[in-house]
C-alpha cells in the first residue's frame, strides 16, 4: 500500500450475475470530513512518522451514473483518512473500507480474523464479513484463473493444500499486515439511469478475506473494516469493473481542503477546461510521474535532474493516502532555502519541534511565492502557499506556518500527499496512462465523462444526490449532462 493512512497510503469496485449491469458509467463516491478540523498541536513530526509507517507499506513485492454512498475525511491534524461504505453479499452488509491509491487489492476483515479490532476511534460500527452468512458468496480455489491474475502472485498469495483456497499474504515495510483468502461476492450499488430513474445493480467482485492483522492494522484509533485499493493492477476494483463494462479505467478526485474537508470521488473523467496531462511512467507499481524540475518564485532549483529518476526505489509517486507531502533527500534542503531567501526579510524563521516555521501576521500568500512542480510533457503542479505550508500554532497574535514538505532521509523519493492534492481536481486516466490535474473549488459541481472499454464515451448529468447517493433531481436526457454534486462537510455516516 503506498504510503500509510492509517493502512494508509494513502487507499474502487467491479460482473453482476446477470452478465454485470448496464454498459460503462461514471462512479460517484462522495467524499466527506468525519472529524472536524481540531487542535493544531499535533507536532509535524508526528505526522512524519505516521508517513514514514505508510511509507513502510509500500507492498515490497445502457450508460448511467453509478453512485456509491461514500464519505471521508481529510484532516492533517488529525492524521485523517478517506473511506467509503460498501454493500457486499446477500443479503447486502454495509463495511467501511479506507480508500487507497497506493495499493490494488480490497480486502475485508473476516469472521475469523485474530487481530482485527473491535471497536474505532472514527465512531464508526467495525463489522467483520461472513461468506457462510452469504448466499453469493464463493471461495476462490486455487484453480480459478483469476488466482494467477497478475498482481496476486508477487503479493504473495499462495494455495492452501488442504482446502484448496487462493490465499494471500501482504507484508508492509513498519510490521503490520493482512492476510486470508480470496472470495467471490456480490457488490451492491446504485445506478442511475437516463432520466430520473435509479436503480440497484450488482457486480460479481474478487476480494479478499482477511483471517489475520498485525502491526497498525490492530489498532483502534482509526480503525476500518477493510482496505479498498485504487490501483492499476487486474485485481483492483477499478481494473475488474474496468473489464466488466461497468465502469471506465479513470478515476478522479476533489479533496476539499477547508471547511471541514469532504470532496469528490469519482469513477469517471472529470471534465474541466485547460487540464495539465502528464504521462505515467510505465511498469511501475504506483502511480509514478516524471517530475523534470521544481520552481520557487519562477527560478528553477539547482537539482541535479538525476534525483527525481524513477526506479522500483525512486521517483515521484502521486499518493491520497500520505497526510504530507515529501521530497527527496537531494532536493529538500535547496527546497527550503529558495523559500527562505524569498521570505527572509518579511517574516521570523523559527524552529518549532523540530521543523522550519515562521511567525506571520498576515496571510501566508501575501508573503510566500508559488511553487511549481515541473513534469515531463510540459505539465506543471503550481502550488500556492497553503498547498506547502502548514499552520501549526500561534503566539501572541502571530501564526505559525511550517513547511509541510519533509525529508525522505536517504533517499531519492518524492511523495505528493494530500497538503498537495486538496483543491484541485486530479484525474487518474488508466486507458492512457496519464494523471491530469486543476485547482478547484471542490465544493462544486463537476462534468464528468464516462468513456467504456468499448469506446463509447456518455456525460451525464445528476443534480443534488443525498447522502445515500440514491435521490436525484431531474436527469437531463442529452448527450451532455451535467454531475452536479453537493458536498456535506462534516457528516459522519446516518
Amino acid at each position: 500500500m503506498a504510503a500509510v493512512f492509517p493502512a494508509w497510503v494513502v487507499i474502487m469496485v467491479v460482473m453482476s450475475e446477470a452478465a454485470v449491469v448496464m454498459g460503462g458509467f461514471p462512479t460517484t463516491l462522495k467524499l466527506e470530513r468525519s472529524i472536524p478540523l481540531a487542535s493544531h498541536e499535533l507536532d509535524l513530526s508526528r505526522l512524519r512518522e505516521l508517513d514514514r509507517l505508510r511509507h513502510g507499506r509500500l507492498l515490497q513485492s445502457s450508460v448511467g451514473v453509478v453512485d456509491f454512498p461514500v464519505r471521508g475525511i481529510y484532516d492533517p491534524f488529525l492524521v485523517g483518512l478517506y473511506y467509503t461504505k460498501l454493500q457486499l453479499g446477500s443479503p447486502p452488509r454495509e463495511f467501511h473500507v479506507q480508500i487507497d491509491t497506493g495499493s490494488d487489492v480490497l480486502w475485508i476483515g473476516c469472521n475469523s480474523c485474530k487481530g482485527c479490532p473491535k471497536s474505532s476511534g472514527l465512531q464508526i460500527p467495525l463489522k467483520l464479513y461472513d461468506p457462510g452468512s452469504s448466499s453469493t458468496a464463493s471461495t476462490v480455489s486455487c484453480s480459478d484463473e483469476r488466482c494467477s491474475y497478475s498482481g496476486i502472485r508477487s503479493s504473495g498469495s499462495s494455495c492452501s493444500g488442504s482446502s484448496n483456497r487462493c490465499s494471500y499474504t501482504f507484508q508492509y515495510g513498519d510490521g503490520s499486515g493482512s492476510s486470508g483468502y480470496y472470495v467471490s461476492d456480490l457488490l451492491h450499488f446504485n445506478t442511475i439511469v437516463q432520466g430520473s430513474v435509479a436503480s440497484n445493480a450488482t457486480a460479481n467482485i474478487m476480494f479478499g478475506c482477511s483471517t489475520s492483522q498485525t502491526g497498525n492494522l490492530t489498532s483502534s484509533d482509526r480503525a476500518v473494516d477493510g482496505i479498498f485499493g485504487f490501483g492499476q493492477q487486474s485485481l483492483s476494483v477499478v481494473s475488474q469493473l474496468s473489464s466488466q463494462g461497468v465502469a471506465p479505467s479513470t478515476f478522479s478526485h476533489c479533496l476539499k481542503g477547508s471547511d471541514g474537508g469532504g470532496g469528490i470521488l469519482v469513477l469517471g473523467e472529470i471534465v474541466e477546461p485547460n487540464m495539465s496531462y502528464t504521462p505515467l511512467v510505465p511498469s511501475m507499481p504506483h502511480y509514478n510521474l516524471d517530475l523534470r524540475s521544481i520552481s520557487v518564485g519562477g527560478q528553477v532549483l539547482p537539482i541535479d535532474k538525476s534525483v527525481f529518476s524513477t526506479s522500483i526505489n525512486q521517483g515521484t509517486i502521486v499518493d491520497s493516502g500520505t497526510t504530507l507531502s515529501y521530497l527527496a533527500d537531494e532536493a529538500y534542503d535547496a527546497f527550503v532555502d529558495a523559500i527562505e531567501d524569498v521570505v527572509s526579510e518579511t517574516v521570523q524563521p523559527i524552529l518549532y519541534r523540530g521543523n522550519q516555521c515562521y511567525l506571520i501576521t498576515t496571510s501566508a500568500n501575501n508573503i510566500f511565492p508559488e511553487v511549481s512542480l515541473n513534469f515531463a510533457g510540459g505539465a506543471s503542479l503550481v502550488l500556492n502557499p497553503e498547498d506547502y505550508l502548514i499552520m501549526q500554532n500561534s503566539f501572541d497574535g502571530a501564526a505559525v506556518w511550517c513547511i509541510g514538505f519533509q525529508k525522505i532521509e536517504g533517499q531519492s523519493i518524492t511523495i505528493l500527499g494530500d497538503l498537495v492534492l486538496k483543491d484541485k481536481i486530479f484525474v487518474y486516466d488508466l486507458g492512457k496512462q496519464r494523471i491530469g490535474w486543476k485547482n478547484y473549488d471542490c465544493s462544486s459541481s463537476v462534468n464528468v465523462s464516462a468513456t467504456i472499454y468499448r469506446g463509447k464515451t456518455e456525460l451525464v448529468n445528476a443534480k443534488q444526490m443525498d447522502n445515500r447517493g440514491s435521490s436525484l433531481d431531474q436527469l437531463r436526457t442529452t448527450v451532455a449532462l451535467l454531475l452536479h454534486i453537493f458536498v456535506l462537510a462534516g457528516l459522519l455516516f446516518s
